[in-house]
């Protein structure tokens, strides 16, 4: 595993030698000194850097080894739910972040649409095939993976060019820090093109993937023994390796979300033999790196016969399993650590880059040490694997920091430092409200799947899921004490980013009860209580919350939104990226296949979408209760489609700069509604 030294040689010229087995190990000391030496703090919300003067010596060399060979970071649909419209000097941040962090293994998945589409022209494509394949740029994570095709597409040739820029760059960067790039590499998926150039070819449909049909669904998969298998796969490596180079390893997922064509053991060690050997017929030293969802996502489908028939298609050592949500479902357990295969320890966390306070710590905290004395246990590591980032940045410091450590932690003193580090001063208030939120939303037990389904963020009915894993009063408590705080703290930027998201939550909370106070008055015909407490909720509270969120840089809708039209390089591209961004957010699918997925709480996006949608549930019941006529909830879902779908075309601009101060806000919102 790597190691890090830490030292103050003698003589005043220098303070500090960092020394490590990598750059990343190296870059892990750096922050280990600046973050408990100098207080020091970053994040993706911000960074808090005020380094003491003079800088501080250490009384005694300090050497540290990782837990594991790997950290690992990064989801497939990471690509799409966060770095879907990011420019280099974003990802620039990110990898000087993850060498921060100490993370030393990562996707490179960057503008490999532009080699496929090489690949496709090759073998005798046209263009127009290619087009009805590829999504557009905010659905490709899911193209990659076999589950949809052609959806919001088709992609401008700007936008190859533009990734492949950055796939340069990146792979440049990460390598330049010691860091082990993964490369894409063939899981069988093919256009359907490949059927009319090669009439001969053995392929198959899969079935639509979560609610699409096969408009946009249904990839064709090619059988494990037909030649073009191999050919097509090694030619893909093939060229990808010329243009970028290798660390030699690679990822593909055949069935993620995907049940196979058959459940006998023999054909899928055929699958996962064939993508293997179209690997190594262009690396002979290739690894394969396979996300381990399918697992415990189809538990039904995979069974111990066939986990193991899938895993042993491979030579043992030759792949790596992700065991991707090991903090709320591990797999390795149920599978005699997959087997005999090495596998990463890894933490979800987050569904659709969805906002919410959230976190499993006491798993995370233990998980990855259980997972070692497991008998005969081949984890390699731990990793970080969110569906989407830019949200609950203590999670990943821990998790971050645990791949460094030898034994849990004590949590209640972690974040008590945490919150000083992140402040860049000592404050009781708000240290006292970390340990809140520690104890509360970030200590989710058992099964604990975070997706947000809190009512302000899903379609209205009289059915709603309002359940919750903590207490909310701690979330109430938690916010006064960070509001008093704020005449210490206010000028710190990741302050105020914690009372938005604090308040949020709260505002969140806040929703949940006026819905039943709305869904109560209108079960019991109580009309004036209705109007009172939709009134409240839908032309005070959320307005409220969405002039909070829009005091915030980073909880912009038009953040978002602009993004997208930055990476375009005509007026129809950058209508083409809007809509794209906008369905994901929203619909997710033409006709809302997956809705509210991918939910935020933005500013913009509360007032225009969510706010319209209880406005129209509110004067549905009303109406229901003043005519005497029941409320039909098809009918409902057929009226607020309507206003979904205007959502996303309706090319309105939103601002990309804050407005308001979030101190003064959060205090009115405070005044108005503490409980």
């Amino acid at each position: 595993p790597d190691t890090y030294r830490l030292r103050s040689p003698p003589g005043a010229a220098v303070a500090v030698a960092v020394t490590g087995s990598s750059g990343v190990a190296a870059a892990a000391g750096l922050y280990r000194y600046l973050r408990d030496f100098c207080g020091c703090h970053i994040s993706w919300s911000g960074e808090q850097l005020r380094l003491p003067e003079p800088l501080p010596r250490l009384r005694d060399e300090i050497r540290v080894s990782a837990a594991g060979r790997y950290r690992y970071y990064q989801n497939a649909c990471t690509q799409s739910y966060s770095y879907a419209w990011w420019d280099w000097a974003r990802w620039e941040r990110e990898i000087d972040w993850m060498a921060l962090s100490g993370i030393n293994l990562a996707p490179a998945f960057a503008g490999q649409e532009a080699t496929w589409q090489r690949v496709y022209r090759s073998l005798g494509l046209n263009q127009s095939e290619i087009d009805a394949y590829f999504t557009g740029p905010a659905f490709l994570a899911w193209n990659r993976m076999g589950n949809l095709r052609g959806w919001a597409g088709p992609l401008p040739p700007a936008w190859h060019l533009k990734q492949l820029y950055l796939q340069y760059r990146i792979v440049e960067r990460m390598r330049s820090l010691g860091m082990i790039t993964v490369l894409p590499a063939f899981a069988g998926h093919v256009p359907r093109g490949v059927l009319r150039v090669f009439p001969r070819v053995n392929a198959t449909r899969l079935g639509g993937w979560s609610h699409f049909d096969c408009t946009y669904s249904c990839t064709y998969l090619l059988d494990p023994e037909d030649p073009m298998f191999q050919v097509i796969g090694t030619l893909f490596l093939k060229e990808l390796i010329k243009d970028f180079g290798t660390d030699h390893i690679y990822s593909a997922d055949t069935f993620n979300e995907m049940t196979p064509l058959s459940s006998d053991p023999a054909y899928l060690s055929r699958v996962s033999n064939a993508v293997f050997r179209s690997m190594t017929g262009a690396d002979p030293e290739a690894l394969w790196l396979m996300q381990g969802w399918l697992f415990q996502h189809q538990p039904d489908f995979w069974q111990p016969a066939q986990v193991r028939a899938l895993l042993h298609g491979v030579p043992l050592g030759r792949m790596i399993v992700l065991d991707l949500f090991a903090e709320s479902k591990p797999v390795y357990q149920w599978t005699e650590s997959f087997y005999g295969q090495p596998f990463i320890w890894c933490m979800l966390h987050n569904f659709g880059g969805n906002h919410g306070l959230f976190g499993t710590v006491e798993a995370i905290n233990h998980g990855p040490f259980a997972a070692r004395r497991f008998p005969n246990s081949t984890v390699v590591g731990t990793g970080l694997v969110p569906e989407g980032i830019e949200q609950n940045d203590m999670v990943y410091e821990l998790m971050n920091e645990l791949g460094w450590t030898q034994e849990p932690l004590d949590l209640p003193s972690w974040v008590t430092r945490y919150a000083e580090r992140r402040y860049g001063a000592p404050n009781a208030a708000a240290a006292s409200a970390w340990r809140l939120l520690l104890r509360s939303v970030y200590n989710c037990t058992g099964v604990c799947v975070n997706h947000n389904r809190s009512p302000l963020v899903r379609r209205p009915s009289l059915r709603m899921d309002t359940e919750l894993w903590y207490n909310v009063s701690d979330v109430y408590e938690a916010w006064r004490l960070l509001l008093s705080a704020g005449a210490e703290l206010g000028a710190s930027p990741t302050f105020r980013y914690d009372l938005v998201d604090v308040t949020r939550q709260a505002a969140q909370q806040l929703v949940s009860e006026y819905y039943l106070s709305i869904r109560r008055a209108f079960q019991s015909h109580a009309l004036p209580e209705l109007l009172t407490a939709g009134g409240v909720l839908v032309y005070d509270l959320l307005p409220e919350l969405d002039s909070l969120l829009s005091s915030h840089s980073l909880f912009l809708l038009g953040r978002w939104l602009e993004s997208a039209r930055a990476v375009a390089t005509s007026d129809r591209e950058a209508e083409q990226y809007e809509l794209n961004a906008r369905n994901q957010v929203t619909l997710w699918g033409p006709s809302g296949n997956i809705l509210d997925y991918a939910n935020k709480q933005l500013g913009g996006l509360v007032l225009d979408y969510y706010g319209v949608r209880w406005s129209l549930f509110v004067s549905a019941l009303v109406e229901s209760l003043n005519s005497g006529s029941p409320f039909h909830q098809d009918q409902f879902n057929q009226a607020v489609f309507q206003v979904e779908r205007g959502f996303v075309y309706n090319k309105k601009r939103y601002p990309a700069v804050p407005a308001g101060d979030t101190l003064e806000i959060s205090r009115k919102l405070f005044l108005k509604y503490y409980p």
